[in-house]
């Protein structure tokens, strides 16, 4: 029996590859599909963009969305993602959140919608990016003592939040792996004298243009060597291949906060 699965956001770049990817999945029906209410796309069928029927409309009416659904996939914005996690929440639909640029209260907010639904939370569904931190894991810790880290992250001019949730993340996994605290100790921007480089620090470095899908490179610097590490996404396919995997795995889920490394098995 197949889990009937609601996407918000459906007419965005994201949401148009989510919907197109549920239509050859077994495990997973499109049942639902929603957008803001001035979206020109109300009432239009959701596959209308990618020049097919889907059978599905497009609405701006969450609650009579969700009363069909079990899972929702969320890529829109933060707050946009928590009025919708709130109504799941209420309804008992579970949750695959690929939104980015939360506040750290935001992200407590969906924590503790996790004692009653399950979601997976993820600052990026792709397999490849998922399988790399925990590269960067074991790197951070072998490379501890005398390598400095850097983080590089490209993506394309419309995206509004900076460093990337991804490269965050990353930067998260390196500073616990490598025993230092993050908070303190990342550093955003480098202008002017900056006066020499402090070892324990965690630079990131933002690059906005074009049509870039995500690139994410962290670089282990040392004296005589240099380890990097990369992942390139070509298009927004892997994204909702990992999407749709992380809704998969929430078939027999209950409640709890999930991530892609427990999707993945890798914890």
């Amino acid at each position: 029996m197949t889990q009937r699965v609601c996407v918000a956001g459906s007419g965005g770049r994201m949401g148009r590859t989510l919907i197109e990817a549920l239509m050859d999945d077994p495990d997973l029906t499109l049942c639902a599909a929603l957008e803001h209410p001035a979206s020109p796309l109300i009432g239009h069928d959701a596959g209308e963009l990618l020049g097919w029927k889907s059978g599905v409309c497009i609405s701006a009416d969450i609650q009579a969305q969700l009363e069909q659904s079990e899972v929702l996939i969320d890529f829109t914005r933060p707050d946009a993602s928590l009025q919708h996690l709130e109504l799941c929440r209420r309804k008992g639909v579970n949750a695959v959140i690929g939104t980015t640029g939360f506040a750290e209260q935001q992200k407590r907010l969906i924590e503790e919608a996790g004692r009653d639904i399950a979601i997976v939370f993820a600052p990026n569904m792709s397999v490849g990016v998922n399988v790399m931190l925990r590269l960067l894991e074991v790197a951070a810790r072998a490379l501890e003592e005398g390598y400095d880290i850097e983080i590089i992250e490209a993506h394309h001019r419309y995206k509004v939040d900076a460093p990337s949730g991804t490269a965050l993340k990353m930067g998260e996994i390196v500073a616990q792996a490598s025993g230092r605290p993050f908070t303190e100790n990342a550093l955003y921007a480098r202008q002017g004298h900056t006066g020499e480089r402090r070892a324990d620090t965690i630079g990131f470095a933002t690059v906005r243009g074009g049509d870039i899908v995500g690139e994410h490179t962290v670089m282990f610097a040392g004296i005589g060597e240099r380890l990097e590490i990369t992942h390139r996404a070509t298009s927004r396919s892997n994204f909702a291949t990992g999407a749709l995997r992380a809704a998969r795995f929430l078939a027999d889920k209950r409640r709890g906060l999930y991530d892609m490394q427990d999707v993945l098995g890798l914890r």
